[in-house]
């Protein structure tokens, strides 16, 4: 009998708790490894989800694409990702909703690096502006790298004909390309190749975000999601508002441009524990996130208007349903 006690009491205490709602909800998040997910590692770690009765799963992918399709199927509550024309197509279709923003490209953040090999470099490509006729490996076809490079080419005047696009799929697999001179040049998160820079194995030319601003991420759910899981979603944005408060107090001065104030250090190590980099490579990598998580509505249907243009879209896509009223908080005009 003492036996039986033994395993019945913990077995009451947790049917008590599950009676008074104090369980956390468990949810999967689909990501990548960037700074850009920083307000959910902050949230995380600071408690903001276990105060809004959220306990979250971080699903890693390796580019974005894949995480609306993630979404869609069920095997993700939540993406947090860079935009591409595979999510608008899906959002078009009716089957996802953008709640909030996430990173943006501005002048003097540090997000998408555009590097060269070192062979290329040799060769002559010192810039940005040097990219006409040479290859640049990005993720996907329509992916936020090939957005980026569009935007890039029209600053710089570059007919993207004269331009070989390489869609690698990964950041690993653009990483090695750079490094065994198969591609000329890249485009791809900082987190991820800084440590090749430091090695010497790739050139920096420069940064997306001081050429070609725009909003690079959003958090997003499926429509479904969207429709039954409203309570959830609301607790989650508002610990994810949290930590986005505390990202941007910690790295975003009076004035809107880069600083590292006095949480900057304590911030930076979350993040990098969080991204699994190391401290000084995410303090060289920060990159823009509103402390609301407010849309960019205007961007949004500039990024839609080109991926039609390119033919990444097919069909009419509503940008201003996408954008999911109930959560979403836009930017002022």
């Amino acid at each position: 009998m003492a036996c039986f006690a033994r395993y019945l009491v913990p077995a009451v205490l947790a049917l008590a708790l599950w009676v008074d709602g104090a369980l956390a909800e468990h949810i999967k998040i689909g990501s990548l490894k960037t700074v850009g997910t920083g307000p959910i590692y902050i949230a995380d770690a600071k408690g903001y989800f276990a105060a809004e009765n959220l306990e979250i799963e971080m699903v890693v992918f390796d580019s974005a694409q894949p995480v609306a399709v993630a979404a869609v199927a069920g095997d993700i509550d939540i993406g947090a990702t860079a935009l591409t024309a595979g999510f608008y197509s899906l959002a078009g279709q009716g089957a996802l909703r953008m709640l909030a923003a996430q990173s943006f490209e501005r002048p003097g953040y540090q997000d998408q690096a555009v590097v060269a090999s070192n062979r290329a470099w040799d060769a002559g490509l010192k810039s940005i502006k040097d990219l006409a006729g040479h290859s640049v490996a990005i993720s996907q076809i329509g992916g936020a790298p090939h957005y980026s490079l569009g935007l890039l080419a029209e600053h710089f005047g570059i007919d993207l004909r004269n331009l070989r696009v390489l869609p690698l799929q990964s950041n690993a697999n653009r990483i090695s390309a750079i490094a065994g001179n198969t591609a000329d040049s890249a485009i791809i998160p900082v987190t991820y190749v800084t440590a090749s820079l430091r090695r010497g194995e790739a050139k920096l030319l420069g940064w997306v975000g001081d050429y070609a601003p725009w909003q690079l991420g959003a958090v997003f759910v499926s429509t479904r999601t969207a429709n039954e899981r409203r309570d959830m979603l609301e607790r989650f944005l508002r610990a994810y508002r949290r930590g986005a408060h505390d990202y941007h107090a910690a790295f975003t001065g009076a004035d809107g441009k880069l600083r590292f104030g006095a949480t900057a250090d304590e911030i930076a190590a979350i993040i990098a524990k969080g991204a699994g980099q190391k401290d000084e490579d995410i303090r060289l990598g920060i990159t823009y996130l509103d402390a609301e998580g407010r849309i960019d509505v205007k961007d949004i249907l500039h990024q839609i208007a080109w991926y039609k243009a390119q033919g990444m879209i097919k069909g009419e896509v509503d940008g201003a349903a996408i954008i999911d009223k109930r959560y979403a908080v836009p930017l002022p005009e």
